[in-house]
């Protein structure tokens, strides 16, 4: 799919006033967000059913309030708090497909680069909706919105996660925005319009994970986060995770929407998570060496997120899964044999996708609250309601990455433009 170039843009209306064509595109938008094959209404009636039982779960929890999850005065972010975590470093891993395309100006990448940012914008909604559920009185968010709310900036490093995870999420919408609805009305891109922003983006987007890494590290009661090379190791397993599901989905849009995605982006966005799951498991191995070498307070997490203590084992499984799947998909990724079939590249990219949510998620957030600050044991396994929610959470994520990706395509191949006056 050429959208900078190889493709005819359609011819632009005599009359293009904004009071007429906003209206007009949004139109657009929601009748091709509709209009597809059997596949699409498979795929969506499934995300659908799925979110709508994380919908009941949420509502339930919102009845019989936060009982219904399995999170304690001692462990209070549980598997939300982890999928957040998670979502962020997913957002933040877009930036992969804009740095080779504006930076160093390679045209396979920037033939795909708004899949990357469609990405962020999704990963970013599924953030903010972990967030809400989460905090139990979500109609007590407004506390959060500068000059309306008690927003505690900038000592409060929560304040400082919510300017640049919302900063990020408009500048996204910004750049595809303009870039789809300039060739839907049949405009040249001016890059005065989108350039700047592209590369604010690229510095963004790695503050968001840092803003986000600084948040656990600058808890001085949880000894476990309190380790300056946190924010590296978010900043590199972002860099996993982001081109690792951006491979999946470029292999999906190319075979199901039959849209000519460059074999050369695809083996670039290979290329750079040969490098960085090593980076991650690297600096992963250098925290484990600090933590168990040395001894100290951060011990007693470590040990029993790796090893358990007293018989208490909840978390083993989970990081040695994660450990397990992100060392093979690195292997996988290494070998020649492997990394030429497509389908060993796809398997690697669904193992250490895997494996980071892991890593990242419950085994970086529960282990920070375990042993608690009296020194007690107090385990958490999330709830049937928590793994409910959740589920719904990231179909909504997948939902929204489906129809963006779907009417973008159109708008960008030129099938759905003001001057055919109808979506073909």
């Amino acid at each position: 799919m050429a959208v900078e170039s190889h493709l005819p843009r359609p011819s632009a209306p005599d009359d293009d006033s904004h009071l007429v064509t906003y209206p007009r595109f949004l139109w657009e938008c929601v009748k091709v967000s509709f209009d597809s094959g059997p596949a699409f209404y498979a795929w969506m009636t499934i995300l659908t059913a799925i979110a709508l039982v994380g919908l009941n779960g949420w509502a339930n929890q919102m009845a019989d309030g936060m009982v219904l999850t399995n999170m304690t005065d001692h462990v209070s972010w549980g598997l939300y708090i982890a999928n957040f975590t998670f979502g962020v470093g997913l957002a933040a891993g877009g930036v992969m497909m804009v740095i080779p395309a504006y930076l160093y100006d390679d045209q396979d990448m920037h033939e795909v680069v708004i899949f990357g940012e469609l990405l962020a914008i999704s990963a970013i909604a599924v953030c903010l909706a972990f967030v809400i559920v989460d905090m139990g009185r979500p109609e007590r968010l407004w506390h959060m919105i500068p000059f309306i709310g008690r927003f505690h900036w900038p000592m409060s490093m929560l304040t400082w996660d919510v300017l640049v995870l919302n900063g990020y999420l408009l500048l996204n919408l910004h750049i595809t925005g303009y870039m789809v609805y300039s060739r839907y009305i049949g405009k040249p891109l001016n890059p005065r319009w989108y350039i700047p922003f592209v590369f604010v983006s690229v510095v963004w987007a790695i503050s968001i994970h840092t803003v986000t890494a600084f948040l656990y590290q600058g808890l001085g009661s949880r000894p476990f986060w309190n380790d300056a090379i946190i924010a590296p190791r978010f900043i590199a397993s972002a860099f996993v995770t982001g081109p690792a599901f951006l491979i999946i989905a470029l292999g999906v849009i190319r075979r199901i929407m039959k849209l000519d995605v460059p074999q050369g982006a695809i083996d670039r966005l290979t290329s750079i998570l040969r490098v960085t799951i090593w980076i991650n498991l690297f600096l992963l191995g250098a925290e484990v060496f600090t933590q168990m070498y040395t001894g100290g307070s951060h011990a007693a997490a470590a040990h029993y997120l790796y090893f358990g203590i007293d018989g208490k084992a909840a978390l083993v499984p989970w990081i040695w899964t994660a450990i397990t799947l992100n060392v093979a998909a690195a292997i996988l990724l290494l070998s020649p044999i492997t990394r030429a079939n497509q389908n060993w590249v796809v398997l690697a990219c669904m193992m250490t996708f895997t494996g980071v949510w892991i890593e990242k998620g419950m085994g970086m957030i529960v282990p920070g609250f375990v042993p608690s600050t009296m020194h007690e044991i107090v385990e958490y396994v999330p709830s049937l309601t928590e793994w409910k929610v959740t589920a719904g959470i990231w179909a909504m994520g997948l939902g929204l990455f489906t129809i963006s990706v779907k009417v973008a395509s159109r708008a960008l191949t030129g099938r759905m433009s003001l001057g055919n006056g109808r979506d073909t």
